[in-house]
């Protein structure tokens, strides 16, 4: 899997910096991949995640309220934006504090499950932003990957081969 951390221009702002994962193999985004799977049927709920991405940029920061935290490995970040009531989708996120985000892919979330897990979709998405989450604390660790002045903005190695790691 080759991949790197970009930031989302569409999301430069002031509060918090976003950021998604580009494949290098694929050409596109896990956010891009996700709007462009649900657009269609659920609009108005992409719509609606968008401006809460936007309220998040430029207004308020990542505040823990936004979030259904802990749908992860402790201390991996892993979350999911929180959506409003009877909501189709679900689209998880790694949170590092209030000022960085990266957006990973999500899906419907059928009614009728309880947890991620019953869901193959949902799970394999969770899964991955896992797999990254710990890739980035590693290099974290090492000093390839450091966090600016105020933990806004990645510095360092952002490209990733698991097949070379």
């Amino acid at each position: 899997m080759k991949f790197k951390i970009v930031q989302l221009e569409q999301f430069k702002g002031y509060e918090t910096d976003i950021y998604t994962i580009y494949f290098l193999d694929e050409q596109q985004t896990l956010f891009d991949c996700f709007v462009r799977e649900n657009l269609n049927s659920f609009k108005s709920e992409i719509i609606d995640i968008i401006g809460r991405i936007r309220t998040i940029n430029t207004k308020t920061g990542a505040r823990e309220r936004f979030f259904k935290l802990d749908e992860g490995n402790p201390g991996d970040g892993v979350c999911a934006l929180y959506d409003k009531p009877n909501s189709h989708l679900r689209l998880y996120c790694i949170r590092y504090g209030n000022a960085l985000i990266i957006l990973g892919g999500g899906g419907n979330k059928p009614k009728n499950i309880r947890a991620l897990q019953e869901d193959e979709k949902l799970r394999n998405e969770n899964y991955l932003l896992r797999i990254i989450s710990k890739l980035i604390e590693d290099r974290t660790r090492s000093g390839e990957i450091e966090f600016s002045q105020g933990g806004t903005t990645f510095t360092g190695d952002l490209e990733f081969n698991t097949d070379e790691e």
